[in-house]
């Protein structure tokens, strides 16, 4: 018999809006039903076997981040499967239901040899692909990535990543001013995999070639890349400008100030921001040292910073969740909870193409929500019909 759950009580945030006293009704894996209470009861003999009211509590979508490097003291560069699912669990406990992996600039044999073991994971429903970020990055941009391990984007090296993916390779960060970079972005775009823009020195015009290439992603858009000028754009602006490219942006109060979300949000709107955590093994965890890849991380005050070499100080990813991005925004950035939620949820699923899944609370989509109370903090995690995080009512 299939366990069937019902969410009363909550306001649940849909598609087209909030609804007060809402309900969501769970079926194994699935969401049967989402809306107001009224138009979503059970009928005569439909009792459900689970139920649970959420009085002053959210229930949103389950989190999607397409750019995660690890967390819980793990990374995915490490190549295990031990690793990459202690770092899966952690952000699963933090509300993010759905991710692709990221990885880390280093040898090429060493990189084929991560995506042979996380595909396995995408292909077991762990992980949601692969994101490749480095090593055809630009050596003026390069941010936590190993200066010596970088190298142009020639396509024969392109294609050995993607297939070392098994058709799991989803995205891929590069900069397209470098050699081979337009014909690389034609390459990924014809295989399927999102081509992203970043950690590059691109000028404004070279970026909207890559555009025009094929080029539907800004990784980490203001971060490892040109500032904004009056005679010289560079690639902002081109890639805030273009609607076909969705915008991620790491929502820490580290890495952006406030005054340029909003200038993000004003200009794409949240139908093309995507929040990401960009997070390296450091999330979930306490200041520290920590491996990123083949550089060493120093992690103070919750912000880490590359500690040896010539990039020394800089700053290295994120140890953010989702769930705290998700509460700067409402209660700090002064965004909507549906917008917050699109940017969160629904945005980086339709860039997946996974959005007839994940992303919103919708009939016949898989079950992934996250309950949030009043002051968004998170207080409930719920995966494919099975609870992470159960909420408990205090």
């Amino acid at each position: 018999m299939v366990q069937r759950t019902v969410l009363t009580g909550a306001r649940v945030v849909l598609p087209g809006g909030v609804v007060d006293n809402g309900r969501v009704t769970v079926e194994g894996t699935r969401i049967s039903a989402a809306g107001s209470a009224a138009d979503t009861a059970s009928g005569p003999g439909e009792e459900a076997e689970r139920a649970l009211d959420l009085p002053g509590r959210w229930i949103v979508p389950g989190f999607v981040d397409l750019h995660v490097h690890g967390g819980g003291g793990a990374s995915f560069s490490a190549g295990t499967p031990e690793e990459s699912l202690t770092a899966i669990r952690t952000h699963r406990l933090h509300g993010t239901t759905t991710m692709l992996a990221s990885t880390v600039t280093g040898d090429l044999d060493d990189l084929a040899r991560q995506a042979t073991v996380l595909s396995e994971l995408v292909e077991q429903g762990e992980l949601a692909g692969i994101h490749f970020e480095g090593p055809f990055i630009s050596p003026h941009r390069c941010g936590a990535h190993q200066p010596s391990l970088l190298r142009a984007p020639d396509p024969a090296d392109v294609r050995k990543l993607v297939d070392a993916a098994r058709g799991t390779a989803r995205m891929m960060t590069l900069a397209p001013e470098l050699p081979g970079g337009l014909e690389s972005v034609r390459l990924l775009a014809d295989s399927g995999v999102l081509a992203a823009v970043g950690h590059t020195d691109s000028t404004y015009e070279a970026t909207r070639e890559a555009v025009e290439a094929g080029a539907t992603v800004a990784t980490h858009l203001f971060n490892a890349m040109p500032s904004l000028l009056h005679r010289a754009p560079g690639p902002i602006a081109a890639l805030l400008e273009d609607e076909r490219v969705t915008i991620e942006l790491i929502n820490d109060g580290t890495h952006l100030h406030p005054a340029m979300l909003e200038l993000a949000f004003h200009r794409a709107g949240a139908d093309r921001v995507a929040f990401i955590t960009d997070a390296m093994g450091a999330a979930g965890m306490n200041d520290g040292r920590y491996p990123l890849g083949p550089m060493e991380v120093e992690v103070t005050d919750g912000v880490a910073r590359i500690s040896d070499g010539p990039t020394a100080g800089s700053i290295a990813g994120s140890t953010l969740t989702l769930d705290r991005a998700f509460q700067r925004a409402v209660t700090i950035d002064g965004l909507s909870v549906a917008e917050t939620v699109k940017a969160l949820s629904a945005t980086p699923a339709r860039l997946l193409g996974i959005a007839d899944r994940v992303g919103s609370l919708e009939a016949g989509k898989d079950a992934d929500l996250v309950v949030l109370d009043d002051d968004f903090q998170l207080r409930g995690v719920m995966r494919r019909g099975s609870w992470v995080v159960r909420p408990e009512l205090g």
